[in-house]
């Protein structure tokens, strides 16, 4: 079985425990639309460099105050430029790091924005290839725009699930501030990656840095993923 890799959305909050890192395989590093700065980039990429992690962009919405967590009408072109700069800032912060940028994922609600229109998902894709110059991975869910924006550039696309998130029957994710929205119950977040892991339908499984008992969340979820993948 091909392993599914546990990645972290980080670089959000000062507090983040290390620990974090060392058990994520991938990092998806705030760069700035919705949190993070020159300061908290360096130091997660630090961590990523010293653990072996692999790090990538987590670029969003322009929307500091909302989190990125808030949709906004945004035009493509405007966009694509907000993505570009995210991203680019994050790229010269590792570059001086000595990290490589291996993927970009969108953040909130510019994730499920692009993954629903083809030009925000275009946008995206755009933007981030300028800034980084080359191959990635782009991250999201699978069958959506954003995997379609992926193909038409001929990079590669990781299949997200989520472990620390309720899912609705048709497969979206409750969303947040509605009962059932985080699942912060490490029992029931593994048997979630668990059952992902073991139906190949994704490629990698999200655990939020923020979500309540995350360190505790993500030492179940690998536990699960390394044992799915012996």
């Amino acid at each position: 079985m091909v392993p599914c890799l546990l990645n972290i959305d980080a670089g959000e909050y000062p507090d983040e425990p290390e620990a974090l890192f060392e058990l994520a395989h991938l990092v998806s590093i705030a760069c700035g639309g919705h949190a993070g700065d020159v300061a908290s980039m360096g130091r997660v990429l630090a961590l990523c460099k010293r653990l072996g992690t692999r790090a990538g962009a987590h670029p969003s919405f322009a929307d500091r105050e909302g989190f990125g967590r808030r949709a906004l009408e945004v035009p493509p072109a405007e966009l694509e430029q907000s993505v570009f700069e995210q991203v680019q800032t994050l790229a010269e912060v590792a570059a001086r790091a000595g990290v490589p940028i291996g993927y970009v994922k969108p953040h909130g609600a510019l994730y499920h924005a692009a993954d629903r229109d083809d030009a925000l998902a275009a946008a995206v894709v755009r933007g981030s290839a300028r800034a980084l110059g080359g191959p990635f991975h782009l991250v999201g869910p699978a069958g959506g725009a954003l995997a379609r924006a992926a193909e038409a550039r001929s990079l590669p696309f990781a299949r997200e699930g989520f472990a620390d998130r309720g899912v609705r029957p048709d497969g979206s994710l409750v969303p947040r501030g509605s009962p059932g929205a985080l699942v912060t119950d490490p029992a029931i977040a593994a048997a979630r990656a668990r059952e992902l892991a073991r139906s190949g339908s994704v490629d990698t499984i999200c655990v939020h840095a923020d979500t309540p008992g995350s360190l505790a969340i993500a030492r179940a979820v690998r536990e699960e993923l390394d044992a799915a993948a012996r």
